[in-house]
This record gives C-alpha cells, sequence and structure tokens, in this order.
C-alpha cells in the first residue's frame, strides 16, 4: 500500500478556471512515507512486471476515484505493454461494469514512444475501448517518433504536446513555429490539445494565442 495517485487539473486554455478533467499521476512512497518522484523509477521497471503492476495499481484507483465522485472526468496513464496484460483488463473490465458511467470519464494515455512499439495493436486496442466510450490521449507528443503514416491510423481523441515545447515558449519562436504545427495537425484529426508544463502567465498565454484548448 505504498502507491497512491496525484490529481493533477487540466484546464481549460480560454477559461483557466474551469478544469477540463484532472490526470492521475502514480506515485510510489518509501518506507518513510517520503514520495518518491517518477522520473526516479519509470524507467527502471516499465518494462518489467513491476510497471505492469504499477499500471493495473493507477488503473484500480483511478476507477475507484470515478465511482466515488460522480462528475470527475480523470485521465490515467498505460504502457502499451499492458494491453495484453491480463490483470490489467480484468481491472478495467470489473470498473466498467460497476459503474455505466465510469467509460464516458475515463480517458487512458499511452506515450508517443509506448504506442509506436506496437501500433497494430494499440489502434485494435482503441477502437474496442472507443466503443465503450472511453477516450484515448496520446502523451509527450513531439518526443518520441511518430511515423505519420502510423498517426494516420490512429484513431486518438486528445493530442497532449510535450512539456519541453512549453517551457519558455514566449520567448521562444522555434517552439512557437512547431507547436502551431501540432495544433495544425491536431485539427486535421479532430484532435484536443493539451500543452504540458505550462508553469506562468507568460506562456500560457502564448499557449491560448496558439490555439490550444487545454493546459
Amino acid at each position: 500500500r505504498q502507491v497512491l495517485l496525484a490529481y493533477q487539473p487540466v484546464v481549460q486554455a480560454k477559461a483557466m478556471d474551469r478544469i477540463a478533467f484532472h490526470e492521475g499521476l502514480i506515485r510510489v512512497l518509501d518506507e518513510t512515507g517520503r514520495i518518491i518522484p517518477a522520473g526516479e523509477f519509470i524507467g527502471a521497471v516499465e518494462e518489467t512486471e513491476y510497471g505492469r503492476m504499477l499500471d493495473c495499481i493507477a488503473l484500480e484507483k483511478g476507477l475507484t476515484e470515478l465511482r466515488r465522485v460522480p462528475d470527475l472526468r480523470l485521465s490515467i496513464n498505460m504502457s502499451a505493454r499492458s494491453i495484453g496484460y491480463k490483470k490489467w483488463m480484468r481491472t478495467l473490465n470489473r470498473g466498467l461494469s460497476q459503474d455505466p458511467t465510469v467509460a464516458e470519464r475515463l480517458i487512458l494515455e499511452i506515450t508517443e514512444h509506448s504506442a509506436m512499439l506496437v501500433p497494430e495493436l494499440v489502434i485494435n486496442f482503441m477502437d474496442e475501448l472507443q466503443g465503450k466510450g472511453i477516450a484515448f490521449a496520446i502523451d509527450d507528443f513531439g518526443s518520441g517518433y511518430t511515423a505519420l503514416r502510423h498517426f494516420k491510423e490512429f484513431n486518438f481523441d486528445i493530442l497532449k504536446i510535450d512539456g519541453e515545447f512549453s517551457v519558455g515558449i514566449a520567448k521562444d519562436t522555434d517552439n512557437q513555429v512547431l507547436v502551431a504545427a501540432m495544433v495544425s495537425i491536431a485539427e486535421q484529426f479532430d484532435m484536443f490539445t493539451v500543452a504540458e508544463y505550462v508553469e506562468n502567465v507568460a506562456d500560457a498565454e502564448c499557449l491560448v494565442g496558439l490555439g490550444l484548448d487545454c493546459l
């Protein structure tokens, strides 16, 4: 029981006092109760059984919170490696069966890098669950190597632009051009856009001007 979720609000770009949804971020505690930053363990466990276990725990805690709070909309991170993990699928199916409103309030986030490992598997997985009302976000977009031929086949609902493009964007004209291009791609494919790592007013206002939906 040394794992919990931290809930980060994702706000509407043009009405920043309004929360569009929350992201549930996995946190692990050491024996003293100190939070171990995800960056210190994700790389070590992502390709192992521990990574699948953490995905299961995050999903279970997220589904529990969605049942507890009827107006909550929540995104949960997962690895493409968990698609074939039977316990993860059992956790999801059990959560959906316990509350019929959960599916339409759940967003599953898959990083660009993870999605590109097994694109055909991810595409089929998304098709099946989107039919149940679940939305999908491609996370950390711009940090990996998406093959555009695969991108056309994906049907992500949300495009989350990697935080490296947001930090200091108000003074970085190169990143402004790149983010504008990503927003254009998202619009073409009818995707909702979210900028990560927005931490000051200047960057927020710049991103609003570039057409981002959420921050």
